[in-house]
């Protein structure tokens, strides 16, 4: 698997090619699969704001479409204003069941890095997200 350090550093690249002409807020986010397989995602915005896509949903979006699904280990997330990190950031609900979703379907309860300028917080998905609602639900 990666590690936390890589995988921050990529959620940092990938925050460089965020869209975010309105709120001013880059985020970038980078998954870690077990077979070492890294895909990152960049907030991209909307003048309709409701059609934003975080960063965690489009790299989420990008895994799928790219045939990577179940065994994600690990999630890293950093951003801020303009691409300033200031203070860690944690994924929103929503992509905390966007992200839920794809742990669910390799059975995993994947570590999440929430990367500020200095600080890096850990917690385990299903911490953020206790209960969560999935596929399982729907039977």
């Amino acid at each position: 698997m990666t590690d936390r350090d890589t995988l921050i550093a990529a959620a940092r690249e990938a925050l460089t090619r965020a869209y975010a002409p309105y709120s001013k807020f880059h985020v970038g986010a980078a998954l870690a699969f077990a077979d070492g397989t890294v895909v990152t995602g960049a907030n991209v915005e909307n003048a309709s704001y409701g059609l934003t896509l975080c960063a965690e949903t489009a790299a989420v979006a990008r895994a799928m479409n790219d045939g990577v699904r179940g065994a994600l280990m690990a999630v890293a997330v950093t951003g801020g204003p303009l691409g300033q990190l200031g203070d860690p950031v944690a994924p929103c609900g929503r992509c905390r069941q966007v992200l839920s979703e794809l742990a669910q379907l390799g059975g995993t309860d994947p570590l999440v890095w929430c990367a500020g300028a200095s600080d890096v917080t850990e917690f385990r998905l299903s911490d953020l997200l206790p209960n969560a609602f999935g596929p399982a639900s729907l039977t």
